[in-house]
């Protein structure tokens, strides 16, 4: 491997901007941003539960790097190489519970997601109706 190469895809691998990013990522993941700052309401201390969610991906591309082994005047020298790189990521939360903490005990009551639970009862009608449909086609031949 030519050193140009080495060089190229030390600089891309460790670019500082791609390092910040994951840790940024993961510092998502820490159990101050899980659970809610407490409230105090009374004798009660109050606070969430999250889900969070992380995501990233990074890619990287490459050319070739074509060296010429004859030195004759029409064939180049060097060839030009490729090169490319990308990455990206994503996070995500939301409360699941609502904990409750008085001198009687300790309470969780979840937090429920109506948005979800429709998408996930429509997206269920429709695997039903195209699986209905697709086994009565079959049925038929």
């Amino acid at each position: 491997m030519s050193e140009k190469i080495k060089e190229f895809t030390t600089a891309t691998v460790t670019n500082e901007k791609t390092i910040e990013l994951i840790e940024k990522l993961f510092t998502v993941t820490q159990p101050e941003t899980i659970y809610g700052k407490p409230v105090e309401v009374g004798d009660r201390v109050v606070f969430t539960a999250s889900e969070v969610s992380v995501g990233m991906g990074v890619g990287f591309g490459f050319g070739g790097v074509f060296e010429a082994e004859d030195d004759s005047e029409d064939g180049p020298d060097n060839a030009e190489m490729g090169g490319g790189g990308g990455g990206g990521g994503g996070s995500q939360g939301r409360p699941v519970a609502v904990i409750s903490v008085s001198p009687d005990g300790v309470d969780v009551e979840p937090v429920v997601d109506a948005t979800k639970i429709a998408l996930a009862f429509f997206t269920m009608l429709g695997s039903i109706f195209f699986m209905g449909a697709k086994m009565k086609k079959e049925s038929k031949k």
